[in-house]
């Protein structure tokens, strides 16, 4: 077992830390040494996860969700371990957290109280933006993102699914007609993100098995998430929102989901901080705290029927 855990941590830092020789001299071994524990690993589970070239490494498919497991992982270890060592000391300090606008209002910022009513040792400053923070030299603890992560030396923790939908107000079907294939959003009015925001890769599709991004056109677009919503239940257009902004206008008959026969697989929410190692116990209660709270079906049905009222 020891060996295996070996194994996983050369891994994980060389993924993080890009190369043989920078995971080496944080561990303070020889780049071969790594270099054999990676080979071992992959030996022993039958499958590639690193290419390795004299210039550059990268993870092969296999080895990008198998990350994503061993940061669980190590993360959950961590978190076991302190609180065997912490034994009865109380968590306290400050958490310095960010999280984009628009979720952090809605399912970040209501439980902060509820985690200090926990622990009233516990100081929080939480930062609601969406610009990506840079969380080393801005000095944050733990930011909560969601969607698909940029590659980074990161470490991140799944808290739960995040479903994107298209929707639209009854009002503009009326008027445009409902889009039965994602080509046809071409003759729509589609309400869009700028270029300044973060989605960046469009809005996301299965097409013939395969996950295609589309750029629609529209004669609206706007930085902030919260002005798009109000377009759409407006009937300006055509929007692509999570599931955890719309499901309220859903149920209620003020938005009505289409295209849902070409949803693409979820993507993410994620707790993202930069050293797994020593995390602070206030820290690891808090990523524990949101992991509870969104692994929870209820949490999902109660925030839906918050959003139910006009």
């Amino acid at each position: 077992m020891a060996d295996r855990l070996t194994q996983i941590e050369a891994f994980v830092a060389v993924a993080q830390k890009g190369s043989l020789t920078a995971a080496a001299a944080g561990e303070g071994v020889a780049p071969a040494m790594i270099g054999r524990r990676i080979d071992a690993l992959e030996a022993r589970l039958g499958v590639k996860l690193m290419l390795r070239t004299t210039r550059r490494i990268s993870l092969t498919h296999e080895g990008s969700a198998f990350l994503e497991d061993c940061n669980r992982m190590l993360a959950d270890l961590a978190n076991a371990e302190a609180s065997v060592s912490a034994g009865g000391v109380k968590a306290s300090g400050l958490i310095r957290i960010t999280a984009p606008g628009g979720f952090g209002r809605r399912h970040v910022a209501p439980l902060v109280p509820r985690f200090m009513a926990l622990h009233p040792e516990v100081r929080i400053s939480l930062n609601l933006s969406d610009r990506v923070i840079d969380m080393v030299n801005e000095s944050y603890d733990c930011a909560v993102r969601v969607g698909d992560l940029p590659d980074s030396s990161l470490i991140s923790v799944r808290l739960a699914d995040n479903r994107r939908r298209c929707v639209a107000a009854p009002a503009y079907l009326a008027r445009a007609g409902m889009p039965t294939h994602p080509n046809e959003l071409m003759r729509h009015e589609c309400l869009t993100l700028s270029s300044e925001a973060s989605q960046s890769r469009g809005w996301a599709f299965t097409v013939d098995g395969e996950v295609a991004h589309l750029r629609p056109p529209g004669r609206l677009d706007c930085t902030d998430g919260q002005v798009l919503h109000a377009w759409c239940v407006a009937g300006l257009g055509l929007a692509w929102r999570s599931s955890w902004e719309v499901e309220g206008d859903l149920r209620s008959g003020r938005l009505v989901s289409v295209l849902d026969t070409f949803a693409a697989p979820p993507n993410g929410i994620y707790a993202v901080f930069a050293h797994a190692k020593h995390l602070p116990l206030r820290v690891r209660l808090w990523i524990d705290f949101l992991k509870h709270s969104y692994g929870a079906p209820s949490y999902w049905a109660a925030a839906a029927e918050r959003q139910d009222g006009p």
